[in-house]
């Protein structure tokens, strides 16, 4: 950040009085910006034991396969988000969401939300953010072209619960993995 939104001069990184870490401070009005972490909102829409999946037209991960999902918007719930994501994604409409897993990211300042539910009379098709999509059964899914850790995790406990009939709410932590010594 360089510039203040509420009176457009330039902000500083400071710690302001009576916190504990660094903040973007306007250095005319004192306004201090906060920066938090940003909430993506998804769903694992099931018809008929099968996985509504998407493969990503953008970037990143462009051409590797997803569930619908994406940045939570102002003024909806999560769930709100997250069907309005399988719309947007995958032009489907779902029913029935429960919290599945959640999955805290601090590296990259982001919680990701996943929503089991229902996809509505097995009806999908391609959104603008997709080049495909489809229903996949475990066997079927393409492992190894999942775009992101937290979806191949999701899909992975999504078939062990599904197994057993049984899907209570998971809470994760992905930690940053180390980088390999180049030496």
């Amino acid at each position: 950040m360089k510039f203040c939104t509420s009176c457009g001069n330039t902000v500083t990184l400071q710690i302001p009085a009576g916190d504990d870490r660094e903040r973007f401070v306007c250095t005319s009005c004192e306004q201090i910006h906060y920066t938090n972490p940003r909430v993506i909102v998804g769903c694992v829409p099931v018809y008929e034991g099968r996985v509504l999946m998407c493969k990503r037209a953008i970037e990143p991960r462009k051409n590797y396969w997803t569930l619908p999902a994406g940045f939570m918007e102002n003024g909806e719930t999560t769930p709100e988000g997250a069907a309005r994501e399988t719309w947007e994604e995958a032009r489907a409409r779902v029913s029935n969401l429960e919290l599945y897993r959640v999955f805290d990211v601090p590296s990259i300042s982001q919680v990701y939300m996943f929503y089991r539910c229902d996809l509505d009379d097995g009806r999908f098709g391609v959104g603008p953010e997709s080049l495909e999509t489809g229903l996949y059964s475990q066997a079927d899914i393409p492992w190894d072209e999942i775009a992101f850790p937290v979806v191949h995790q999701t899909l992975k406990q999504y078939f062990i619960d599904a197994s057993e009939s049984h899907f209570p709410v998971r809470v994760s932590t992905v930690e940053r993995r180390p980088r390999p010594n180049n030496t």
